[in-house]
């Protein structure tokens, strides 16, 4: 990527402050939940302006399928969450999308980009940006310090403009601004000069969501959000990611807290075994079969016949046989 798009993308505006509910919010809202409207309920179905487009990704372990994904969308302006049960691929699946991991085969675009063979850090500069489940601040750096590192296209980092201090000093200053309305923003301000491993857990999430839109993105990729913060800054982080569709950003975040996926997803996407299993608003998808056997099995509500609860009655004192015989065993 040219010297000239970095320094672009690394000076892109700011957006705004976090505010009361206003109209502008309202309509970013209710835009969102309109364009979504129309799209059927079902796995893959077609957005009708999607900013990331997979087809057949496919990533195995050994013998292991983590990722099998035929066809999503995710749209644009609009929270998408993913879910699913533990092990149903999500993490991976994100990796991917990212660029942090590739694929054994498939495409997928942002933007109509390809990112097949991109690396993660080229991603973050064509406008997508993610955080991490387990934050990846710099303890033993400064917050601020942490903040100006998460712009791009900083002149300073070229060794020659280096000696040169008249040549990056002043785009170091409006780096150092931006990044001070964004920790007043996050309420992260008063620990502009702490070590970033000084703070809580929540606070680093704060700093870590607070750092990836030094970029300027259009697309904002959360790794469970909410893991590990304090019930406190709870709400301030759900703020905080309604603030990003308001300011026209997309989201994509990982959670396993369903009343969060309630409360601010548009859209949800559910995973299980790898595949893209469902697709609807969170009240849809809640109450969809396939869901809920996912996540509790697909006969968890199915009443045993007298047959069944002999077999389950005979295995048992089965089982208690053997144990028996095992401990007489033992004793001799």
């Amino acid at each position: 990527m040219p010297a000239e798009e970095n320094e672009q993308i690394g000076q892109a505006p700011l957006a705004p402050t976090p505010r009361a509910e206003t109209g502008t919010r309202r309509d970013r809202r209710d835009a969102a939940a309109l364009a979504l409207k129309g799209v059927p309920h079902e796995p893959g179905a077609s957005k009708p302006d999607p900013i990331v487009v997979v087809d057949d990704m496919l990533r195995q372990f050994g013998g292991l399928t983590a990722v099998d994904v035929e066809h999503v969308e995710v749209q644009r302006g609009a929270i998408t969450a993913l879910i699913g049960p533990n092990g149903a691929g999500k993490t991976t699946f994100f990796n991917l999308l990212t660029c942090f991991d590739q694929p054994d085969s498939g495409t997928w675009t942002f933007n109509g980009h390809s990112l097949t063979g991109v690396a993660a850090h080229r991603v973050a500069r064509l406008g997508m940006v993610r955080t991490f489940q387990l934050t990846k601040a710099l303890s033993k750096l400064t917050v601020i310090e942490n903040m100006r590192l998460g712009a791009t296209g900083q002149r300073g980092e070229n060794v020659f403009r280096a000696l040169f201090r008249s040549v990056w000093r002043t785009q170091e200053g409006e780096i150092t601004d931006r990044a001070d309305d964004l920790l007043a923003r996050f309420k992260l301000d008063t620990k502009r000069e702490d070590f970033a491993g000084s703070l809580s857990g929540g606070q680093r999430k704060l700093l870590e969501m607070a750092r990836a839109l030094m970029v300027g993105p259009e697309m904002v990729m959360l790794d469970e959000p909410m893991a590990g913060v304090n019930p406190a800054l709870t709400q301030s982080l759900l703020g905080h990611v309604k603030d990003l569709r308001e300011d026209g950003m997309t989201v994509l975040f990982v959670e396993h807290d369903m009343d969060m996926v309630r409360d601010i997803s548009d859209w949800v996407i559910v995973m299980a075994q790898g595949k893209v299993i469902a697709e609807g608003p969170p009240d849809s998808v809640m109450g969809d079969q396939r869901v809920i056997d996912a996540y509790l099995g697909s006969h968890h509500d199915a009443a045993l016949t007298e047959e069944d609860e002999e077999q389950v009655l005979a295995e048992a004192e089965e089982a208690l046989e053997r144990e028996r015989a095992e401990n007489e065993e033992a004793k001799h």
